[in-house]
């Protein structure tokens, strides 16, 4: 059985666990909020982050004596540089708490009041008067909500980028292989499959370049607020100062701004996600876009080969399936819930505070570690093994109908047009319906049609 040790909070006496670090609000919260998933772990370590900050500051503006500035901070490190698992054994909140966060940020308050104990049981540290000093829930847990922002979509920027180069190395590779090119699900004009692969590229480009600009947004920290954005309880230039601190520990260049709006407003991190969702929207494109090509092998388009990682079926041999792309599709539809989400959480900025924080930066985090995660091996484990089968792609070319295209400048459209439907209805290929029409000769039917003239792949 578990044994435990009685603490006191301003509601009464609260029995904890004996060896917890946390306190008496933290086990209410356990109790009074027991459903969904634990607060993410980088919340958690920008919140411990803030205080060690914070305790620098305060005695930097002698509003916290030297002893226990110093025992803040220890305890602080000491909790930075455990592993995730070690970490979170003091930290089992949930996100659906109170919409401010205000258990979370008195689980780390608790927790570093009683590491400080364990450093030093002589000097008494409080949770609310010395590691909460100069703070209030209202702007700490926002602040950590835009770090931890910031240090998840670190993560994810090489993961795009690691995948623009592989494709890229995909779309030399085939530049000049020609397939059929298809628009409205339709046969169109020839198109190379390293043209198409760098359309790919471009979107991802683009994509990431939409997040970097979005995301500065998130440097804006509202830390120095405290309840309402007033400021009340700190003193001036407190803010301005921690942000300065909170810069170099994160080697990022932080910014103070309007408090009001960053207790109230999220708008940094629903614009931000929303260009994760124009990722995710383009990474499900062009997912499905490889296991449309690498669909059959005998019965679909069958013009790409893809790797075969796991045995496809249970009960047919030798099936594989698309898996890292059916991986994908799905962790995109995720992010695409969550942006939903977010977008109707960050307009609930009732008065001076958004109450939905827990749940923004939760889905926020999710998006962004989810894509991160998938990508890489979405790369790794079947983009960088792409193969084409270019006796299938010459075949559809030859078998296209809309290749008459080329004809139009020299006969004009409606002869051309007369050409294709007499081959489909004829079940011939253009070649015979051109020539039997009379509208071109066979010498000048293969002067005209070259498919890779038709892709103006020079050009690119």
């Amino acid at each position: 059985m578990t044994e435990y040790r009685m603490e006191e909070d301003t509601l009464g006496k609260v029995k904890v666990p004996k060896n917890a670090l946390w306190g008496p609000q933290t086990e209410r919260s356990r109790h009074n909020f027991p459903t969904g998933p634990l607060m993410p772990t980088t919340v958690i370590r920008a919140l411990i982050h803030i205080k060690m900050n914070a305790a620098e500051v305060n005695h930097g503006q002698d509003n916290l004596d030297e002893q226990k500035a110093d025992l803040i901070q220890q305890a602080a490190a000491q909790l930075l540089i455990l592993d995730d698992s070690q970490l979170m054994a003091d930290f089992p909140l949930h996100v659906y708490q109170t919409g401010s966060g205000t258990q979370t940020n008195m689980n780390v308050n608790e927790v570093i009041a009683n590491q400080c104990k364990q450093i030093d049981p002589s000097v008494r540290i409080t949770p609310n008067d010395d590691v909460n000093r100069s703070q209030s829930s209202n702007d700490t847990f926002p602040t950590a909500m835009n770090i931890a922002g910031i240090c998840a979509l670190n993560k994810l920027t090489p993961e795009i980028e690691h995948l623009v180069s592989v494709l890229k190395q995909k779309q030399a590779e085939y530049w000049n292989v020609v397939k059929i090119g298809r628009t409205h699900l339709q046969d169109a004009t020839p198109i190379t499959f390293g043209q198409e692969i760098s359309g790919w590229v471009g979107a991802l480009e683009h994509d990431l370049h939409f997040i970097q600009e979005t995301s500065q947004a998130l440097l804006e920290l509202p830390i120095g607020g405290t309840a309402v954005g007033t400021g009340l309880n700190t003193l001036p230039g407190f803010d301005t100062k921690i942000v300065a601190t909170l810069s170099n520990d994160y080697s990022t260049n932080f910014t103070t701004g309007n408090k009001f709006y960053g207790l109230a407003n999220h708008s940094g991190l629903t614009v931000t996600h929303g260009a994760i969702r124009t990722l995710a929207a383009d990474l499900l494109k062009i997912a499905n876009d490889i296991r449309f090509l690498a669909s059959g092998p005998r019965a679909a388009y069958g013009e790409l080969h893809i790797p075969a990682n796991e045995p496809g079926s249970s009960i047919m041999p030798g099936k594989v399936n698309p898996t890292q792309a059916e991986a994908m599709t799905m962790a995109a539809t995720r992010v695409m819930g969550n942006d939903t989400t977010i977008e109707v959480a960050a307009s609930q900025g009732n008065f001076e505070m958004n109450v939905y924080k827990p749940v923004i930066i939760f889905n926020f985090l999710e998006s962004v570690e989810l894509l991160t995660g998938v990508m890489h091996n979405f790369t790794d484990k079947m983009v960088a093994g792409i193969t084409v089968n270019q006796d299938r792609m010459k075949q559809l070319v030859d078998n296209s109908l809309m290749t008459v295209t080329a004809l139009s400048p020299h006969i004009g459209y409606h002869k051309a047009a007369e050409i294709v439907q007499k081959a489909h209805q004829d079940g011939t290929k253009l070649k015979v319906a051109a020539v039997k029409l009379g509208y071109v000769t066979a010498e000048d039917f293969d002067k005209w049609m070259k498919p890779i003239d038709m892709t103006n792949n020079h050009r690119n």
